[in-house]
């Protein structure tokens, strides 16, 4: 049975730093994409030899800003993907974008060289907001590459952020109207989060508190007309996203891309060409902890079962159906799944 490998391919150029973000990234003006693609190249050179061909069932090109990149070198990039693996005919082909930065032309031109889903940053619908988040664009501008996308025939996934200081469950009920209107397939909705060394991290942001941020997040579930399927995502799933929660394995490309590849029943943690064994141990805690992060829950594999305790299983807080693990509410799973483990 040939091994299924999914691919995460990082583009580490921004046009500028977020305030809020803790990625790896680098505002640049002119990134020396040559370099950067032969390096791409010469990663995924260096794992053909390791792992063989392997089916790829879905690419995923993160950052940063992806959509930055020339679509030349995307294109080459992609030709080497099909020439070193067995890319599948229906992969699943993804890149993150932000309004700005990628105008109908060269959307046509990534498409021409095979994505077929959009994943675009727009974090917020109202100015004064995008401003505060450091971010480049306006909300007209997020609504115009949508409808590009959506003219296009791609499947367009948008990403927000909620929480920010003075929200309300108000503001949140207003944004995911706003998202119904818009007619996405799949929406994120992340909570913002202060991390250090971020510009945000120097401010004394007045966030909200623990209770209205999970009102915030309830608020979410009652409105959104997408399903919610993982923590923070909602409508038709990603494919690639999932893959990964459910724990198969997958080859991180770019500086700052980690991996998780399985060499005769060993995993591994993958950094550049770096191979760091993971204990079983930790990988089935990672498994556990992804895959209870879904609806779906995380398969009871003979594995699982060694590090959980089942008896707490049967408690208020989970189901077991069909094999698979299921917890009954997210807003408490970190400590439930701290609780879990034997």
């Amino acid at each position: 049975m040939t091994a299924l490998y999914n691919i995460y391919i990082h583009v580490p150029f921004c046009v500028n730093k977020c305030n809020y973000c803790a990625f790896y990234s680098n505002a640049c003006g002119a990134p020396d994409w040559t370099d950067y693609k032969n390096k791409i190249i010469s990663k995924i050179h260096y794992w053909r030899e390791r792992i063989g061909n392997v089916k790829i069932p879905t690419i995923f090109f993160g950052g940063g800003t992806p959509s930055l990149m020339p679509t030349k070198v995307f294109a080459e990039i992609m030709n080497e993907l099909h020439n070193s693996f067995d890319v599948a005919t229906d992969a699943e082909i993804t890149i993150e974008a932000n309004p700005r930065t990628l105008d109908k032309e060269k959307l046509k031109e990534f498409i021409d060289a095979g994505i077929n889903r959009i994943s675009i940053g727009v974090q917020s619908l109202r100015d004064d907001e995008l401003k505060f988040l450091g971010r480049i664009h306006n909300a007209k501008a997020a609504l115009e590459l949508i409808k590009i996308a959506q003219n296009e025939k791609l499947r367009v996934s948008a990403d927000f952020i909620y929480g920010l200081p003075n929200h309300t469950t108000t503001d949140v009920k207003e944004l995911c109207k706003n998202i119904n209107s818009l007619g996405i397939e799949h929406a994120s909705l992340y909570e913002l989060s202060i991390e250090p060394g971020t510009p945000f991290a120097r401010q004394n942001l007045q966030m909200p508190d623990n209770e209205t941020m999970a009102q915030m997040y309830e608020t979410i579930g009652e409105t959104l007309n997408l399903p919610r399927y993982e923590v923070s995502n909602y409508g038709t799933p990603c494919k690639h996203n999932l893959n990964i929660w459910d724990g198969q394995p997958y080859l991180g490309l770019g500086d700052g891309a980690a991996g998780r590849i399985l060499i005769d029943n060993q995993w591994y943690e993958t950094l550049n060409e770096q191979l760091i064994p993971l204990e079983n141990y930790d990988r089935t805690v990672e498994i556990l902890m992804t895959g209870l992060r879904t609806i779906r829950g995380v398969l009871l594999t003979p594995e699982i079962l060694k590090i959980i305790d089942t008896d707490f299983t049967n408690g208020e807080h989970f189901v077991i159906k069909n094999n698979r693990l299921i917890a009954k509410s997210f807003l408490t799973l970190d400590n439930l799944i701290v609780r879990l483990l034997k």
